[in-house]
C-alpha cells in the first residue's frame, strides 16, 4: 500500500493556489494535534516539498479511509481502490489549503477525498447502492420535515429530524450524504438511452468543470457555517426564501412574520452573510 501510494506522490505535480473555508472549533482533546498539523501545514505552504507533502499524507490517512469506508459500502468497487483514488483527493487539499484562514483541514479535504472517488465510480459507471432502510429513512424524513416546518414555523435542523425520526444524527448525516452520493455518481450515468452511444455525462465534461464541482462543494459548507451565526428568524427567512425556494408570503406563515419583516429579515440576512464569507474570499 504504501509504496503504491508513493509512487504517485512523487510525479502529482505541486500547485500553489488555495482554498479555505470557515473556522470549526476543537476540543481540548484534539487541539495539540491540531496545532502540530497546522504547523506542518503552515511549513508547507511556504515551502512545498515533496517531504512535507508525504508527512501530510500519512498523518490525514484516516480522514480517506473514513469517506473510503462509507462509500465502499454504497458500490461495488473494492475498499482498497477507493482507498488509493482518495489519496489523490487528499493531495489536491493539501496543496489548496490556506493555512491563515484558520479553518479545519479536515473539513477542508473531505470534499477533495470524496469527489475524487465519486469521480473515479462515474468514470466506471459504476451503481450507488442505498440500503433500504435509509431509503424508508430518508422518504419518512420528507414527510417530518413538512410537518416539523408547519409545528415549528421554520424549517427544521437535521438534529430535529433524527430526534423526530428516532435515530442518532450520525446515522441521519450518513443516510443524507449517501443519498447524496447516488445522486451525483447518477447524473454522469450513460446517456446511451437517448443517443445510440457509450459516453458518460462525465466525458463531456472538460477537468475544469469537475474542479467547480469541488469548489461548489466547499462554498456550499462554509455557506452552512455562515448560516449558523445568523438570527434565528433571519436564518430562517434566508433558508425558506433562498433553500426551499417559498414564496415571501409562504416564508412569513411558517415563521410567524409578516412579508414585510421578511423582506426586512432577508436583506440583513444577505448583507451579513456578505461580511462574514467576505473574509473567506481568496
Amino acid at each position: 500500500m504504501q509504496s503504491a501510494l508513493t509512487s504517485f506522490l512523487i510525479i502529482l505535480p505541486f500547485k500553489n493556489h488555495f482554498g479555505c473555508k470557515t473556522m470549526t472549533h476543537y476540543n481540548q482533546s484534539t487541539k495539540k494535534k491540531y496545532i502540530d498539523s497546522m504547523e506542518l501545514l503552515s511549513a508547507y505552504a511556504r515551502n512545498p516539498s515533496l517531504e512535507l507533502r508525504n508527512q501530510l499524507v500519512e498523518r490525514n490517512l484516516g480522514l480517506v479511509r473514513q469517506v473510503a469506508h462509507r462509500i465502499s459500502r454504497q458500490c461495488s468497487e473494492p475498499y482498497e481502490d477507493l482507498e488509493q483514488i482518495g489519496y489523490l483527493g487528499l493531495i489536491r487539499a493539501i496543496e489548496r489549503f490556506d493555512p491563515q484562514q484558520g479553518c479545519a483541514f479536515s473539513s477542508f479535504a473531505i470534499p477533495y477525498i470524496r469527489g475524487e472517488m465519486l469521480h473515479y465510480l462515474r468514470d466506471k459507471g459504476s451503481v450507488m447502492r442505498i440500503p433500504r432502510r435509509w431509503q424508508e429513512l430518508y422518504n419518512k424524513a420528507k414527510k417530518i420535515r413538512k410537518q416539523l416546518t408547519v409545528s415549528l414555523k421554520r424549517p427544521p435542523s437535521d438534529w430535529e429530524i433524527a430526534d423526530a425520526l428516532g435515530v442518532p444524527l450520525e446515522e441521519w448525516n450518513e443516510c443524507q450524504l449517501a443519498l447524496q452520493n447516488r445522486l451525483l455518481v447518477s447524473l454522469d450515468a450513460t446517456i446511451s438511452h437517448n443517443v445510440d452511444c457509450s459516453i458518460s455525462f462525465g466525458d463531456t465534461l472538460p477537468d475544469q468543470e469537475y474542479q467547480a464541482k469541488q469548489k461548489l462543494e466547499e462554498d456550499r459548507l462554509q455557506l452552512q457555517r455562515a448560516l449558523g451565526q445568523l438570527e434565528e428568524k433571519t436564518k430562517a427567512a434566508i433558508e425558506c426564501v433562498f433553500l426551499h425556494e417559498l414564496p415571501r408570503k409562504e416564508a412569513a406563515k411558517q415563521i410567524g412574520i409578516s412579508p414585510m419583516t421578511v423582506t426586512r429579515h432577508l436583506k440583513k440576512g444577505i448583507q451579513q452573510l456578505g461580511s462574514l464569507l467576505e473574509p473567506q474570499v481568496a
